[in-house]
């Protein structure tokens, strides 16, 4: 029995019930805000009242577990079995807010159905291009997940708008900096389970701080329902229009991409390879929980980056710990009571952990760049351009105005334009399978 245990990889590693809860409590906590962004912003975009919102979010929740759920435990062949959470994609923000004010959410979710399907039948076909991703690539892609996502960490942390008078305010830094220190603390005096529940604990250490100074709203919680079941097609029935079906097709092309370096990223974190076969799976349980989605008034599904850098902070590999988070986020989904007190976080107290979490993503990708051989100044290039056109839409965000629509989904992602060009530069210096690592 001793040696059969020692023999199961860390990823498939089932652990105790308190742990797991914890560990994938965590997780929520890291993807909670970005999870119920979309639907805030989709519903002030088209207007819809209140009540709406509550059951976007809430559908949101729902279909973002049984996304986690088919990905880490898996369907038959679907599912990557990886810690991997999903959640809805960003790319899709700006084709749904299109696609709803000019035909209605009906046209939303027609389209989402479409692409879900598409994306399921596509994924073995994508796959094959696993071979176009060395270290060289996925190392890059990696940091570039990382720096991308350190924005939104600073964003939480300072506010949208600098024109708001608490932009950067002092109270935000001192709730941001004290997470922070939070973290690193039980980082470097605690061990074990208490080590790896760093950021879990961070966030709330953050939270009764942030309290003790009045900065924690808790009337969302008391207004709340306690049960919000989910109704499928709660909008009307789907309705398909073409140029709505295209808009959705190249959101979720541009998700495969994202989809594969971000699965890549977590492979190599929990030194699990993601082959061909793994890709396809992971690929096509992005277009099951899409198309699932679409039927439960919810939006198209992706693997989320941000709790990328949790696995790597904490060096939790269990699918089954991610797993447990589907099972935390159904339950918000049916309880608007319980969603509304992990709302209740405040943004610069996530932005503290965030900067860890984030960080520890551009750490790892460092780590992977370290295997690759820089002899020639081929791989150098491929890292420099890659990273480098991937920092324009931080550096500047309306760089892209002027492209149409479909193409800024592309570009104005510094993810998925920077992966598209690391394979791209990668094939042209050098060629396809081609070893690029130190001998």
């Amino acid at each position: 029995m001793s040696e059969s245990a020692k023999q199961v990889h860390p990823v498939d590693e089932i652990l105790p019930l308190p742990k797991l809860f914890s560990y994938g409590l965590q997780h929520v906590l890291a993807m909670y805000a970005g999870a119920v962004a979309v639907p805030i912003i989709l519903a002030n975009a088209l207007g819809l009242s209140t009540p709406d919102l509550i059951r976007l979010i809430n559908a949101d929740l729902f279909a973002c577990g049984i996304a986690t759920l088919i990905q880490t435990i898996g369907i038959g062949p679907v599912g990557a079995r990886i810690p991997m959470i999903q959640g809805v994609t960003f790319a899709s923000v700006a084709p749904m807010i299109i696609i709803g004010t000019e035909h209605g959410l009906p046209a939303v979710y027609g389209a989402i159905i479409v692409a879900g399907i598409f994306t399921f039948f596509i994924a073995p076909y994508f796959s094959r291009l696993i071979r176009l991703f060395p270290p060289v690539v996925t190392g890059t892609i990696v940091m570039i997940i990382g720096i991308s996502l350190m924005p939104v960490a600073i964003m939480w942390i300072a506010g949208v708008s600098p024109e708001d008078p608490n932009y950067a305010s002092s109270t935000n830094l001192w709730l941001a900096g004290l997470t922070l220190l939070i973290v690193v603390l039980v980082n470097r005096f605690t061990t074990g389970f208490l080590s790896n529940l760093s950021v879990l604990i961070g966030l709330l250490g953050g939270t009764m701080i942030a309290y003790a100074l009045g900065e924690v709203n808790f009337i969302e919680v008391t207004q709340a329902d306690w049960l919000g079941l989910v109704t499928p097609l709660a909008f009307g029935m789907p309705t398909f229009d073409v140029s709505s079906i295209i808009a959705m097709l190249v959101v979720m092309s541009v998700c495969m991409v994202e989809t594969t370096g971000d699965a890549i990223a977590i492979g190599e974190i929990v030194d699990k390879k993601v082959d061909k076969k793994t890709l396809s799976s992971c690929l096509q349980a992005d277009g099951l929980s899409t198309c699932i989605g679409g039927f439960l008034n919810s939006f198209p599904y992706t693997a989320f980056a941000q709790n990328i850098g949790l696995i790597a902070v904490t060096n939790v590999k269990s699918r089954f710990v991610v797993a447990t988070s589907g099972v935390v986020l159904m339950i918000l989904g049916l309880f608007p009571k319980l969603a509304a007190v992990v709302a209740s976080i405040p943004s610069p107290v996530l932005g503290g952990a965030g900067i860890a979490m984030f960080g520890m993503i551009i750490a790892s990708g460092i780590r992977s760049l370290g295997n690759v051989d820089y002899e020639n100044s081929h791989n150098l290039m491929i890292v420099a351009l890659s990273i480098g056109v991937a920092m324009i839409p931080i550096g500047a965000p309306q760089f892209y105005h002027n492209f149409p629509p479909a193409a800024k989904i592309i570009f104005e992602s510094g993810i998925t334009f920077g992966s598209i060009l690391a394979v791209v530069l990668n094939m042209v210096f050098n060629g396809l399978g081609q070893r690029d690592i130190k001998k």
